[in-house]
């Protein structure tokens, strides 16, 4: 093919962007860079901001300017932008139903938003405006390119890449867990390490905030390359073969589908009441650790005090990885995620009981996120699951929209449980600029609310969370409705005049083709360097092939 049939290709058809997964499983590779690493570096920013960000707000942007005004933008900005957040969400489920590359449908996006996450995180730190309505027009602005147009694009895309990555049931249940193992360490990034990072280095000086934020978002350019590279769309796959066209299913029969399904239901309201109650515990968190829990345990630093909270439930959440899978596959997803909310529950009583104490407090929350980790890990593979039912119920897919509607619900939950807290603290008469008096302390009104905020609603959510999960059904049919969903794909590409390929013959030779078409530009490569070096063909293809023979020995001996 010469260079002019090239460029008429499709951007998504031309070999710099195919995917580097090359298997009809999943190996290895493609759990640790595209579903571990990926994720974390693009997610980085967003678990420091849920962590951290208001606390930049009260007591760095706006520090001895928190008046009426300041207060109210504050509650009102997050509240508000709730709107734009779920429009841009939904939006974002629609075109990525509607995108049709030889990539996928979710991939390309991963791409994209390796631009929009890093720009819109570093817009949120510039702001260039001493004043403080310079300031509350700049934060306006550029916490919506962030929250309601940045992050739907890449988490609706990262959402949708468990439901069709693959429809083996535990591939799809490892891929879920890596994706929300990385999704934890961002929350453990963003309340254990910056927040020491933050009251050590940072201080008040947003130039030094600016340039952290900086460094975030280049790390999460990265990372979102690496996602996009290491990742391949196999049940996308299936409709992208000649006679097997996908028909565009209109939003309203999409939302007829789910709204008409009480399993989606239980699903995503359960995942509505997880969300809340671990976004009120974020935002309150630096709170927390500054003014009730007995800082002066850690030395009095506030950040320190965070962090060792922050390490105290990260702990149980990371061991929580060795029996979380092996007990779903025993038990069920459903079962053990119930079993975990229980024992979250309970863990968050009795740190509410002892709230200054920080050894109930520690053994409290602990408990609370190792009765967490089971949702945590289970949550994706859980919708994946109930994609799957949908799919056999109704004829077609709904990832758009239930991605839409899962990235959304992580979204809004933040700036409402952002918008709560500010409007709490104003009226409890929060004063930040105490934390530079000597032995200052907040009103028990303030205190009150923080304990709230950072322990009881959480406890809340696990408790009605728990009982919700009783009713999701989904699992005890998958396998049947799996195996409906290919016969009826069989017979529309039979009806059609075409010939069904079992999808692990299809992807083997889909492989040798990619092998085979690498191989010859590679040959085409050589021959043009060799001529305008110089060299002879023969003997670097030689090089070439001895080199590639002793590192397939090398692989057979590991």
């Amino acid at each position: 093919m010469d260079d002019k049939q090239a460029a008429k290709k499709p951007l998504f058809e031309r070999p710099l962007f195919n995917s580097r997964v090359k298997s009809a499983n999943v190996k290895p590779k493609e759990i640790l860079f595209g579903y571990f690493v990926g994720p974390f570096g693009a997610l980085l920013s967003s678990g420091i901001f849920g962590a951290i960000l208001n606390k930049y707000w009260t007591d760095v942007l706006f520090l001895g300017e928190m008046t009426s005004a300041a207060t109210v933008f504050l509650t009102l900005l997050p509240l508000l932008s709730v709107v734009l957040v779920v429009i841009g969400n939904l939006l974002m489920g629609q075109i990525l139903e509607r995108t049709r590359t030889m990539q996928g449908k979710a991939r390309p996006w991963l791409l994209l938003s390796a631009f929009a996450l890093s720009a819109a995180s570093v817009l949120m730190f510039i702001v260039p405006f001493p004043d403080s309505v310079g300031k509350m027009i700049w934060l306006a602005v550029s916490y919506n390119l962030f929250y309601a147009v940045a992050f739907p694009i890449y988490n609706t895309a990262n959402s949708t890449m468990i439901p069709v990555s693959t429809r083996n049931g535990k591939q799809r249940g490892l891929l879920a867990s890596a994706n929300n193992i990385a999704a934890l360490a961002v929350m453990g990034a963003g309340a254990m390490v910056f927040p020491i990072l933050a009251s050590m280095l940072l201080g008040s000086s947003q130039a030094l905030w600016f340039a952290a934020i900086c460094a975030v978002a280049v790390f999460g350019f990265a990372a979102c390359l690496l996602q996009y590279y290491f990742t391949r769309e196999r049940v996308t796959e299936e409709t992208i073969r000649p006679r097997a066209q996908k028909e565009k299913i209109p939003l309203k029969k999409q939302v007829k589908a789910v709204a008409g399904d009480k399993t989606w239901w239980f699903v995503v309201v359960f995942w509505f009441l997880f969300q809340i109650g671990g976004a009120f515990q974020n935002v309150s968190m630096p709170y927390f650790s500054q003014w009730v829990a007995d800082a002066g345990v850690f030395g009095g630093d506030w950040g320190v005090t965070m962090t060792a909270l922050g390490i105290i439930g990260a702990v149980p959440m990371a061991a929580a990885v060795v029996f979380v899978w092996p007990l779903s596959n025993k038990f069920g997803k459903k079962n053990v995620a119930v079993a975990g909310l229980i024992i979250g529950a309970a863990g968050g009583v009795l740190a509410g009981l002892f709230p200054t104490n920080l050894i109930f407090v520690g053994v409290g929350i602990a408990l609370q996120c190792l009765g967490a980790a089971p949702a945590c890990y289970m949550i994706l593979a859980m919708l994946a699951d109930e994609l799957d039912h949908l799919e056999a119920k109704n004829g077609f897919r709904c990832d758009g929209l239930t991605m839409s509607v899962y990235s959304l619900i992580a979204a809004v939950m933040t700036g409402i449980a952002m918008a709560a807290v500010n409007g709490v603290l104003g009226a409890a008469g929060y004063d930040a600029r105490l934390a530079d008096v000597s032995g200052a302390v907040q009103s028990d009104a303030v205190r009150r609310a923080i304990t709230g905020g950072y322990i009881w609603a959480r406890t809340a959510a696990f408790a009605i969370g728990s009982v919700l999960l009783l009713f999701f059904t989904v699992e005890k049919n998958l396998k049947s409705e799996q195996a409906a969903i290919a016969e009826r794909q069989k017979a529309a590409i039979l009806a059609q005049g075409g010939e069904w390929v079992e999808p692990e013959e299809r992807f083997r030779l889909e492989r040798e083709e990619a092998d085979r078409a690498a191989d010859e530009a590679r040959i085409a490569e050589l021959k043009e360097r060799c001529k305008n070096k110089g060299l002879s063909f023969e003997e670097e293809e030689r090089k070439y092939r001895a080199r590639l023979a002793e590192r397939q020995k090398r692989n057979l001996n590991r």
